[in-house]
């Protein structure tokens, strides 16, 4: 039996010019992270289906994780997200760690859904986190890099936009404006998060099947088309909401910082339970990516589940098959020739002077100058040609003239100059 060539469905192989454009993104994401004094951390790619159960969602956990049983007779699940994970890791040490705390990975993480533009099965992810601030100046700080990030892809301010809404105004309006059980309220949340994802008149349907008579106030509400409208609509109260305060204040406190293409959006939820507060998203607007970007949001009670204490937590996650999207679009992908393999390659007239070619290399990787050797000791204009095709600059030839001299002129393949050296004096 021949086995397929194919990688499995809905991952990637990554040759070497993809490899460049991934270290591209990651790039950006450690150089924006870095810059905001946020330090990097890992963690396993298994970890107890338990902690995926007790927060991510019934979606995320019934229908896309890579769950097994391992030899052990344990559950496992390939991670679907790191912010369970983190949560674990600094209710494992929060005594000992120093808040507030400024963290960031990249990891790869796995779900069973369907490939397609921007989603795949397997990805890597930047997730940023921020503990130990109970108090909005997390939210600004967090959706500044988000907004720095997305720039630093090559978009400009007006190509994209910053979602913004609260998860405690939204469940306001479930629960208490529309006097919801905790089983409806759950069910219209999720239909508001899928209401740009399926046709309208589903929506008004299956609106009309959990409300009844409220649905059409909870439609004129959910189709507001700005913060004014949407407050209008709500039913009044003799102060004014947390959820509303708190979208004004960081949409403010963005604008102050000349981050001007914020707006509210009600109908943004976020697909995971663990949200307590302010959620956001990133949409780019160009017709060929019109969708999320990447987003995050507040949630202080998650690790509460660990040992009943709570310490509050703002972060944000951003895939890299969307930046990868995003650079494309928008003509920012590196160019394949500015990757450099090495900085030199040497050719060798034929075997006999293959030990003088490894000695000479090593003396070149001594003084830092990247060097790769031909051994296929075909035709000397063939290896040339070979170094030209995988973008390295400069040629060295190696015979016996070389050899018995110690002398070698080092070739510019762009600009055809040619420069005579000893390996002592040889520099680029």
């Amino acid at each position: 039996m021949k086995l397929s060539i194919d990688p499995y469905k809905g991952v990637r192989d990554f040759y070497p010019n993809d490899m460049a454009i991934q270290n591209q993104i990651f790039t950006i994401w450690k150089s924006v992270a870095q810059k905001y004094g946020y330090q990097e951390y890992s963690a396993s790619v298994i970890e107890p289906a338990d902690l995926y159960k007790a927060k991510s969602g019934e979606e995320i956990v019934n229908e896309q994780t890579y769950t097994f049983i391992d030899r052990g007779d344990r559950e496992v699940t390939l991670r679907p997200e790191m912010t369970p994970s983190v949560a674990r890791m600094v209710s494992a040490k929060k005594r000992e760690l120093a808040f507030p705390l400024r963290w960031f990975s990249i990891p790869n993480l796995f779900r069973y859904e369907q490939p397609q533009r921007g989603r795949l099965r397997e990805h890597w992810q930047l997730n940023v986190d921020i503990f130990g601030v109970d108090n909005i100046q997390a939210e600004i700080e967090v959706i500044q890099m988000a907004y720095d990030i997305t720039c630093a892809y090559g978009l400009k301010p007006t190509d994209f936009e910053i979602r913004i809404n609260n998860r405690q105004l939204m469940n306001y309006v479930t629960k208490e404006v529309f006097n919801l059980d905790e089983d409806k309220s759950k069910k219209i949340s999720k239909l508001i998060d899928k209401k740009n994802k399926i046709p309208a008149e589903t929506f008004v349907m299956l609106a009309e099947e959990i409300l009844n008579e409220k649905s059409q106030q909870f439609l004129t509400l959910i189709s507001s088309q700005n913060f004014a409208e949407f407050t209008t609509n709500l039913r009044q109260t003799k102060e004014e909401h947390k959820g509303l305060k708190e979208i004004k204040e960081v949409i403010n406190a963005l604008e102050k910082l000349g981050i001007t293409n914020t707006r509210f959006d009600q109908t943004l939820m976020r697909g995971f339970d663990y949200y307590t507060g302010i959620v956001f998203e990133v949409f780019d607007k160009n017709p060929e990516n019109r969708r999320s970007v990447f987003g995050g949001g507040r949630y202080d009670d998650l690790l509460s589940i660990f040992e009943g204490e709570k310490v509050s937590a703002f972060g944000f996650g951003a895939g890299d098959v969307v930046a990868r999207d995003l650079l494309e679009t928008y003509g920012n992908v590196i160019k394949q020739e500015s990757i450099l393999p090495a900085d030199v390659y040497i050719c060798l007239l034929n075997k006999d002077f293959a030990e003088y070619g490894q000695e000479l290399a090593q003396s070149l990787r001594e003084k830092n100058i990247k060097t790769s050797i031909d051994f296929s000791f075909r035709k000397i204009g063939d290896q040339i040609r070979n170094a030209d095709k995988i973008h390295i600059p400069n040629v060295i030839c190696i015979g016996e003239e070389e050899v018995k001299t110690g002398n070698f002129k080092l070739k510019n393949l762009a600009t055809g100059e040619e420069k005579m050296f000893t390996i002592d004096t040889i520099e680029l």
